[in-house]
């Protein structure tokens, strides 16, 4: 019994120590089984990877073969270079070639267009010279400097010293004919001059003969009245010795004249209503009657007539016209033409001038200007009245002169 009791505590014993032992097995075997499954789950995600992996890398193999250049491809394409570059360097070449050919034809081209410049420079300087009076400087020496300005514009350089040297010859130019223009009017004062002493010989020796038929009439009247009357005193016989005293005097004076050339009138004039106010013409004539000559300058070459404010009787009449005109050079309106005759001052002072020279003078201080004053009195209305009156008149003797 003790044996059965012995066995079967040693069959409990070792059931009990089975027992421990397979559950210990059975946990160890769950702790590996997850283990497992754990690592199982590591290996999927790592097979995921190098699925991704493998796929990135074939796609890269795949590109990589795309780009992969076979040693014939890299020969022809070598072979290809070097022809390149062999006909970059003939085209390099002639491109110099031709770079020095046309900048040899560029400086060609542009010692053309300096000689052209130069040309148009000097034809143009040649030109202007050949132009100039002495009335115009101003106008020869603008044209000269566009020239100038029209020669650097084109890039043809001028220096300042060249343009200053054509400026001085210019004036040099310019003096010249002021020379020939002085030559030229001095001449032409000269044959005037003489015209008009011809002139007047013929006028003094026409009043001459006049007088002397005038005073050979007289006394034969005056004879004739003398054998008739019976008073020497009678009023008839003293109105023809009163004649025969003024025609003896007319043929004096006229041969007093005679003698005397340079003797005329020296004249100061005004036209307010061609020229304005303050402007004054002064001049000489030699003409017996001086009034004639202010009848001839109130023709029709100005809308109004002149007014007289000096007419000054000399011996030696260009001596105070010139003196005159030496005093009021820079009053001259005409500075280009000095035979222009007009100057801008007030009376006053040319009569102060007249008398330093002259002596005292009788002289008119306002402008009579009868038809300009008239005409600026008259209003439209009435210039109209007077048009048709002066006109219908006209018409008037026109009609008659027809009719006759």
């Amino acid at each position: 019994m003790e044996y059965v009791v012995l066995f079967l505590a040693g069959a409990a014993a070792s059931a009990s120590t089975l027992f421990v032992w397979y559950f210990a097995y059975v946990v160890q075997l769950r702790r590996e089984k997850a283990e497992v499954k754990s690592q199982n789950k590591s290996l999927t995600e790592i097979s995921g990877r190098l699925t991704q992996q493998k796929l990135e890398l074939d796609e890269a193999v795949a590109a990589f073969e795309t780009r992969k250049v076979q040693y014939d491809a890299l020969f022809k394409e070598s072979n290809t270079l070097k022809q390149d570059l062999f006909n970059l360097s003939v085209q390099l070449k002639k491109t110099g070639r031709d770079h020095a050919a046309m900048a040899q034809r560029q400086e060609e081209i542009d010692e053309r267009a300096r000689e052209l410049a130069k040309r148009y420079l000097a034809e143009n300087v040649s030109w202007i010279g050949a132009k100039l009076t002495s009335k115009t400087f101003g106008t020869s020496k603008t044209r000269l400097q566009k020239v100038v300005k029209r020669c650097r514009d084109i890039g043809f350089e001028v220096p300042e010293q060249e343009e200053e040297t054509l400026v001085q010859d210019l004036r040099k130019q310019f003096e010249q004919a002021v020379r020939d223009e002085f030559q030229r009017e001095e001449q032409a004062r000269i044959r005037a001059h003489i015209r008009e002493e011809e002139r007047l010989a013929r006028e003094i020796e026409k009043q001459i003969k006049d007088a002397q038929r005038e005073q050979a009439a007289i006394e034969a009247a005056l004879e004739k009245a003398l054998k008739e009357a019976v008073d020497e005193h009678s009023v008839e016989v003293e109105h023809l010795k009163a004649k025969l005293r003024e025609a003896v005097e007319k043929g004096e004076r006229a041969m007093s004249r005679a003698q005397m050339t340079k003797s005329g009138h020296v004249y100061v004039l005004s036209n307010i209503g061609s020229f304005g106010d303050g402007v004054f013409k002064i001049g000489m004539t030699r003409r017996l009657e001086p009034t004639d000559r202010v009848k001839e300058l109130s023709s029709a070459s100005v809308p109004f007539p002149f007014d007289v404010h000096m007419m000054i009787s000399c011996d030696d009449a260009p001596g105070p016209e010139n003196a005159l005109h030496r005093e009021l050079h820079k009053q001259r309106m005409n500075k280009a033409n000095f035979r222009k005759e007009f100057f801008r001052i007030d009376l006053e002072s040319i009569r102060n001038i007249v008398e330093d020279q002259h002596g005292d003078v009788d002289y008119v201080a306002d402008s009579a200007a009868l038809e300009y004053r008239e005409t600026l009195s008259i209003l439209d209305e009435d210039y109209e009245f007077v048009e048709e009156t002066v006109q219908h008149i006209v018409d008037e003797e026109d009609s008659s002169d027809g009719g006759e």
